[in-house]
């Protein structure tokens, strides 16, 4: 199977900057960035670069050089997939709000959507790429779907979870600590394994590709992610310290990350971590040992996730503090909505739950990012104010 186009299902933070750089460094590839989503292939095919519905140092730069010669962003997804060889996916998969694994598990709904579109357009072999970040056995029921609902067809399935920092995502790109791919161990799979390495090798050295297992390249991810949270948590509970006992937690920081078994590497304090990876992604490996019965393990990881949280309420109680408990009627500027530098991406920051909070204690706030919309700034709001009224009890009044 020569592979002379990919797509990619989900024009999101992973799917755009990843087949845009694939375009770029595989001119001989025709790479297509496929969604539903109107409005954001709309926003990617924009004249104006600055109306991309990402923002990535470089990824400006990338677009125009590719863009409409071998990188095409379209809502054909069918045609895409039709013609592809290789179809990665890069689809949403969040919290589930309901059924099993409620407020733990991944919902896979968008994943196996696209499992059975794959499988009922499908006419000729492929092989299908996981760049979502998925739950550990996920690949064994994307492959379930796809033969179910086509039996014609060799499907392979490989995991190649991707490791981008949003802000940074095209350096990661193109400076990859690793680039994992994982498949099965059997010829096809093997082969499987190659024809995604042959394109990653065009510009990442071979010894930092590594092949693996499928399971355990899912796992890696979760593995990943929880690792760096656990850091931050970890530095943010001995600020809590810090502040009682009159230690610096600068100054902690430095003295604890020059030990080289340690590092520097996120060790400064914050209000607390927010993106689309880190909770979603921790609660899930939570969800996952409790499901195979290690609960002491569950509650360990758990808890990082209970430290930001606290995290980001004692934020609030200081800010109360200086105030006297009470800031109603005082204007406060919130500088910063995204949840860190260098990226338009605001899901779960910090500063949505400081702001909130805040909110719902009567002061007035002045909002302001260079890189976030208004639109957003009032969803944001929006949404989280919603969730914390439905989500209090209902006191039924007694009729009697």
């Amino acid at each position: 199977m020569k592979i002379s186009q990919v797509c990619c299902i989900g024009a999101g933070y992973v799917g755009g900057p990843t087949m845009a750089v694939i375009a770029h460094e595989c001119p001989d590839i025709f790479v297509y960035v496929v969604d539903d989503d109107k409005e954001k292939i709309k926003a990617w095919n924009s004249q104006n670069l600055n109306d991309l519905p990402i923002y990535e140092p470089g990824l400006k730069k990338i677009i125009k050089k590719t863009r409409n010669k071998n990188l095409i962003f379209s809502t054909d997804t069918d045609k895409a997939i039709l013609d592809s060889q290789i179809i990665f996916l890069a689809v949403n998969t969040p919290t589930k709000l309901k059924g099993q694994g409620k407020g733990f598990a991944a919902d896979l709904t968008n994943i196996e959507n696209c499992a059975k579109r794959i499988a009922r357009i499908s006419k000729s072999n492929k092989i299908v790429v996981e760049k979502s970040t998925l739950p550990v056995r996920t690949a064994e029921k994307i492959k379930e779907v796809l033969k179910s609902k086509n039996k014609k067809i060799k499907f392979e399935v490989l995991s190649n979870p991707e490791f981008l920092a949003e802000g940074t995502a095209i350096e990661d790109l193109y400076k990859s600590d690793r680039v994992l791919i994982g498949g099965e161990n059997s010829p096809s799979g093997k082969e499987a394994i190659e024809k995604l390495v042959n394109i990653y090798k065009r510009w990442i050295p071979e010894k930092k590709i590594l092949r693996t297992n499928v399971w355990s390249s899912e796992l890696s991810k979760l593995a990943s992610n929880a690792m760096l949270a656990q850091r931050i948590s970890s530095i943010n509970s001995l600020s809590a310290l810090c502040e009682q006992t009159g230690a610096s937690i600068s100054e902690l920081s430095k003295a604890v990350g020059l030990d080289k078994r340690i590092g520097s590497e996120f060790l400064s304090t914050s209000v607390g971590f927010g993106g689309s990876c880190f909770q979603k992604d921790i609660l899930n490996l939570v969800y996952l040992c409790k499901v195979y019965g290690l609960k002491e393990v569950a509650e360990f990881w758990h808890q990082v996730v209970k430290i930001n949280d606290y995290q980001k309420k004692r934020f609030t109680k200081q800010i109360l503090k200086t105030f006297g408990n009470s800031v109603v009627g005082i204007e406060i500027l919130i500088l910063g909505w995204a949840y860190k530098k260098n990226t338009n991406d605001s899901r779960e920051s910090a500063s949505i739950y400081v702001s909130t909070d805040l909110l719902e204690k009567g002061a007035i706030l002045s909002i302001y990012d260079p890189m976030v919309k208004k639109e957003r700034i009032k969803l944001d709001l929006k949404m989280v104010l919603e969730k914390r009224k439905n989500d209090k009890p209902q006191v039924k009044k007694n009729t009697q």
